[in-house]
């Protein structure tokens, strides 16, 4: 018997007690990294891809395999026939292992497509993009012609060039691919009569109403995905997408960063001096707050949990209240005698290191 030099299980990268459907997907996996076809000109690749062939086509034949297993790893003298006696001479039909990789049917391009998106501009208000909406929408978009199917055709005749398999067969060394008929693209017929309704267009115009549902805590450049709702696909491909993207109307008391909500809020001199309970609005309805004694203008308080919801995490933000201090314009002369007594309580400097002298 030859010397020990090739083992096809690790060459496959898979155990010696692999299934044959391991033994497949590991074939498939390799063929995929280097098939002629994907390399062109790479003899590195070339040598690759056929020893995994070589691996494969005595793995998958369960009387070789066991005649392998017996016989240990031992190398095979070219494609001819092996030390081991195996023949490698024969052709070996890709079509089935290579659908995936060069497309249906082992090869073939069939004439087919799926349909284009189609966007659409939705403008919400905020408080619409706080609890989502669900409303009407009309569209217009192709759908597929009732009366051919799609197809564009009235009537077919087989391709002559494939004989309707759609599939032309071709042999490039020890292996054979099939390659998409360019005749009829794939599709194994030829189209005799084009289809009045749609002059072989295989899709008509539809105007229809679409309720639309947009989900709690949209932003500005969301998109929102109604799957299947798009324009028709080609040749039986399915529709595309209809997209809506947002856009939400600035509103003139909440500003929005992300999933937090921002106000400036206004207070009274003595409501930040001495502390208050007062009134906060919030996208939800109004809340009360504690103003703690001594707050500052511009200072920021927080309402936990009265942000947006985040429609990914459905996680809430938060709420910041900026505080603004009042100053009230008309100011009789007992109020300005008022401001000039608590002015005199101010024990230092307010701007003090604010200004270098």
């Amino acid at each position: 018997m030859a010397a020990a030099t090739k083992d096809y299980y690790q060459l496959l990268g898979v155990n010696k007690d692999a299934s044959q459907d391991e033994l497949r997907k590991a074939f498939r996996k390799l063929a995929r990294k280097y098939h002629p076809d994907l390399n062109p000109g790479d003899k590195t690749s070339e040598d690759k891809f056929k020893e995994i062939n070589e691996a494969y086509t005595v793995l998958s034949d369960e009387k070789k395999r066991a005649e392998y297993d017996r016989g240990g790893t031992f190398a095979f003298e070219g494609t001819g026939g092996g030390a081991g006696g195996f023949d490698f001479g024969g052709k070996f039909d890709f079509s089935d292992l290579f659908g995936d990789v060069f497309g249906a049917g082992g090869g073939a391009t069939f004439n087919y497509s799926s349909g284009e998106d189609m966007l659409y501009g939705i403008e919400l208000t905020i408080e619409e993009a706080f609890t989502g909406i669900t409303r009407p929408l009309n569209i217009t978009r192709t759908v597929i012609c009732d009366a051919c199917g799609g197809s564009g055709a009235e009537s077919f005749q087989p391709c002559q060039k494939c004989k309707g398999t759609g599939q032309i067969q071709t042999a490039k060394g020890f292996f054979r691919m099939a390659q998409g008929c360019d005749e009829c693209n794939g599709t194994g017929k030829k189209i005799t009569t084009v289809c009045k309704k749609c002059s072989g267009r295989g899709s008509k115009l539809h105007q229809e109403t679409v309720n639309i549902k947009i989900p709690a805590g949209v932003d500005n450049g969301s998109i929102v995905k109604l799957k299947g709702r798009g324009n028709a696909g080609t040749g039986g491909g399915p529709a595309g997408d209809l997209l809506l993207e947002i856009s939400v109307k600035e509103h003139p008391v909440f500003k929005r960063k992300g999933n937090d909500i921002y106000v400036q809020l206004p207070v009274t001199f003595g409501e930040a001096a001495l502390g208050a309970k007062i009134e906060v609005p919030t996208i939800d309805g109004v809340t009360m707050m504690k103003l703690p004694a001594g707050t500052q203008g511009g200072q920021r308080l927080k309402l936990s949990g009265k942000g947006f919801v985040s429609p990914r995490t459905k996680h809430r933000g938060d709420e910041y209240v900026d505080i603004k201090i009042a100053v009230p314009k008309d100011i009789s002369e007992n109020a300005k005698d008022a401001i000039k007594t608590i002015e005199s309580l101010y024990s230092g400097n307010p701007r003090k290191g604010l200004v270098n002298r």
